[in-house]
């Protein structure tokens, strides 16, 4: 049974003392790809050692975090390209739109955003989505730049089953992670009437623990839980899940 990881911080400093205990957690329970998103230039580095330590098993994206487009946005995001340039990511990301902490910058975040869509459709990529306190903000983005070149992976999807909908009318795929497995999480009370060809499974680790480790840290050998989950949602077996949501990864990264 091969599942995939589609989003893990797996560079994270909060792995720092357990990282190789923790990597042999999740490929004991199955977990053998890991696709890994970009935040902003200071965890470059931690990327690529990550990739080096564990080539095998790790796919890179690249690009810049909303929460991380600051005054400063326009060098990081030079820095995105210069990346995306000189060597293969597997998708843009995370990108998107964030105004839970600060809603002053919102003409930053989607201009950073507009400008990364851009960049994955030159390379051919998928983007990762990061939406938080924004679906309509970030609906209005891909409205704009809606064509046969958009596909990629909504994130930590929160949202309603009509946001869910239009999601995949961007051909995007759900991220689906801890969240489902939350008492007042809300998405698993539809997510039966979204076909599982639109869905992938993701960790978010070191954030989002599943139920029963909500609150600790996360690793990606918890998406078992996530995955027990969906067993129950579909009414398949944990190795149908795996291989459809396995395969569904493939479709979005080429990989």
């Amino acid at each position: 049974m091969t599942i995939t990881d589609t989003h893990t911080h797996l560079y994270s400093t909060q792995f720092d003392d357990d990282r190789h205990e923790m990597m042999q957690r999740a490929l004991d329970n199955g977990v053998s790809r890991f696709f890994i998103p970009a935040i902003d230039s200071s965890y470059t580095k931690a990327m690529l050692n990550l990739e080096k330590e564990f080539s095998e098993y790790i796919f890179l994206m690249m690009g810049l975090h909303p929460t991380s487009v600051n005054e400063n946005y326009e060098e990081e995001l030079s820095l995105v390209k210069e990346w995306l340039d000189k060597r293969k990511f597997y998708a843009v990301g995370e990108i998107g739109i964030d105004l839970y902490w600060d809603k002053s910058l919102l003409q930053q975040q989607q201009d950073a955003f507009k400008k990364q869509i851009a960049w994955a459709k030159e390379k051919d990529l998928p983007i990762v989505i990061h939406c938080r306190d924004a679906f309509d903000e970030i609906f209005e983005v891909l409205d704009g730049a809606k064509d046969d070149k958009l596909h990629g992976i909504f994130h930590c999807f929160t949202g309603t089953l009509d946001q869910a909908k239009r999601a995949i009318d961007f051909d995007m795929k759900l991220g689906i992670g801890g969240v489902v497995t939350f008492k007042n999480g809300g998405i698993d009370k539809f997510l039966n009437e979204i076909s599982l060809e639109h869905i992938v499974l993701e960790t978010d680790s070191p954030y989002l623990a599943p139920t029963p480790y909500r609150g600790k840290r996360n690793e990606s050998s918890y998406i078992i839980n996530v995955l027990d989950k969906l067993v129950d949602i579909y009414n398949l077996t944990p190795q149908e899940i795996a291989e459809i949501t396995t395969q569904n990864s493939r479709k979005v990264f080429g990989i």
